[in-house]
């Protein structure tokens, strides 16, 4: 267990989120990878930002009380986000999981987004190292 590291519990295959997006495509990101957040990146894969459901809320639920129409996740995303290299362990990740740091990581390389860890990832891995569950993946 303590050998594990965020390589062995990071996805990869989700589309991280470009500057310019507008908020109502996010939120269909979101929805649709099962995810509370994801970084923002620029045109290199640079991590500039990241986006949460709860900035989604807010953000949405401000737009469409004032008719302002759809904003683009520039305008409310967070501009200093936590990112993590692939080598932090999987300890580590946990326990600042459970001092309420952030849900999901970005995972970087050289500044670049190669991957998020969420916290279901880890619960999942952490689960099946100590009560050998085996947790599939839902659609």
């Amino acid at each position: 267990m303590e050998s594990l590291t965020a390589s062995d519990v990071m996805s990869n295959h989700i589309e991280p989120i470009r500057c310019g997006t507008p908020l109502t495509k996010v939120v269909k990101t979101l929805l649709h990878n099962h995810v509370s957040g994801l970084p923002v990146v620029d045109d290199h894969r640079k991590v500039i930002g990241f986006i949460s459901e709860q900035d989604c809320i807010h953000a949405l639920l401000v737009s469409n009380y004032h008719g302002e129409g759809d904003p683009v996740v520039d305008d409310v995303m967070f501009r200093n986000p936590v990112s993590i290299s692939r080598e932090m362990s999987l300890v580590d990740l946990a326990q600042n999981l459970g001092a309420g740091k952030p849900k999901v990581y970005p995972v970087t390389d050289h500044g670049k987004l190669i991957g998020i860890v969420t916290r279901s990832a880890i619960l999942a891995k952490l689960a099946k190292a100590n009560l050998g569950i085996e947790v599939s993946k839902s659609p």
